[in-house]
């Protein structure tokens, strides 16, 4: 079940920059990015060692400030989401980028958590989910939304 903050994130957002988004299929980032671009949403990559490249028919970008500034530029939505692949211990530079950029949200992935930066980001006013799974939490919510449309039609 998803929790209120989930729910607004999924339903509001439509712009998620994936930090750490690998260009190999196979790695989870790369999946969940997938996934997420299928489902409507615009995905942003952000990885150093892919910038200059495109990731899923997106271009990748160094790091937040500069996939905003790029965004900004083109007259683009900025991001709303900071979707996290990265150890616990590199989540604080990108929380930092996260506020200056004016992202809404921060999500770290299952296995990501860094209650100091958690404790940063709400400070400035975002949102944090951690050690969830955004792909996850994403089916869990459409089948909750189904299933409270199938009830209310049933009524």
């Amino acid at each position: 079940m998803a929790t209120d903050l989930i729910s607004t994130i999924l339903a509001q957002s439509r712009t998620i920059a994936v930090v750490g988004l690998s260009e190999k299929p196979e790695r989870p980032s790369h999946g969940v990015a997938r996934y997420l671009q299928a489902q409507g949403y615009r995905i942003v990559p952000v990885n150093p060692a892919c910038a200059g490249t495109m990731v899923l028919g997106e271009p990748c970008y160094a790091n937040l400030i500069e996939a905003s500034t790029a965004l900004t530029d083109a007259g683009q939505p900025n991001i709303d989401v900071v979707d996290c692949f990265r150890r616990a211990d590199a989540i604080a530079p990108v929380m930092d980028d996260a506020i200056r950029i004016g992202a809404r949200y921060v999500w770290m992935q299952i296995g990501v958590v860094n209650e100091p930066a958690a404790e940063q980001a709400r400070a400035a006013g975002l949102g944090v989910v951690m050690d969830r799974c955004i792909k996850i939490e994403h089916a869990a919510w459409l089948a909750e939304s189904r299933t409270e449309i199938k009830t209310q039609g049933a009524s």
